[in-house]
């Protein structure tokens, strides 16, 4: 067995991401891919504890004029099919796997703990956080730093639609430069956009590791866990 840079992680995978290449909101054969990765993952003996977005069914602040409550709610609902969706598939692919929901949804998921969700860890199994916080006005960003904190995992890995955080969006500026390694007071101080605000506070506050990276290539989770220099670390 390989020695492995963390023993425990939490995976943020961008919902966004899981419709990659297809008219869909989810692509299987992509999310097929993480299956696999993170079966490699598992087989170095690492814990990995999943947490999803929903960009690619609906994030609240497409609601318009709705009620911000409700439109988040509808957000956090959307995580729920992702999660899903990611259980199934981990499970025809040999892997264990249990979704955890921070809002009641017995019939679906189990009501998450900070403790069942260790236990589960401990015993081999994938967790997958559903439902954010439960809370309005939260990101899963915020969600994912505080499970992170809850289960005390080694780090957080931020699995984005970009390869690390730049100085500027790349897209727009040709002369944005991407950061190896970077401070929560620095990604506060330049204003970029690697975590929301509050999750970075949280993190700083509670030293947190994080790690940014691309999920184009699902094998970058493993390179990530491995030690391997992509994407961009963030730390105190």
């Amino acid at each position: 067995m390989s020695k492995t840079k963390y023993k425990r992680v939490l995976l943020k995978l961008s919902g966004e991401a899981l419709c990659a290449n297809t008219d869909g909101i989810l692509n299987f054969d992509f999310i097929a891919d993480i299956a696999e990765v993170i079966k490699k993952t598992l087989n170095e003996g690492v814990e990995v504890a999943v947490i999803v977005g929903a960009g690619n069914i609906w994030r609240g602040r497409q609601g318009g004029k709705m009620n911000r409550v409700t439109a988040d709610s509808m957000g956090m609902l959307a995580t729920a099919i992702n999660s899903l969706a990611l259980k199934d598939t981990f499970i025809q692919h040999g892997i264990d796997a249990v979704v955890m929901s921070a809002v009641e949804m017995n019939t679906y998921a189990e009501q998450y703990t900070a403790r069942g969700a260790v236990a589960a860890l401990e015993a081999g199994k994938v967790v997958i956080f559903a439902c954010g916080l439960g809370a309005p006005y939260f990101s899963t960003d915020t969600a994912a730093v505080l499970r992170a904190a809850e289960i005390e995992a080694d780090a957080v890995l931020m699995a984005k639609n970009i390869d690390g955080v730049y100085s500027a969006d790349p897209k727009l500026d040709p002369s944005a430069v991407r950061y190896e390694e970077i401070t929560y007071a620095e990604v506060v101080e330049k204003k970029l956009k690697a975590l929301d605000l509050t999750a970075t506070t949280f993190c700083m506050d509670n030293d947190i590791k994080a790690y940014a990276f691309e999920l184009k290539d699902p094998m970058n989770i493993y390179r990530v866990v491995m030690g391997e220099k992509i994407g961009t670390e963030l730390h105190c």
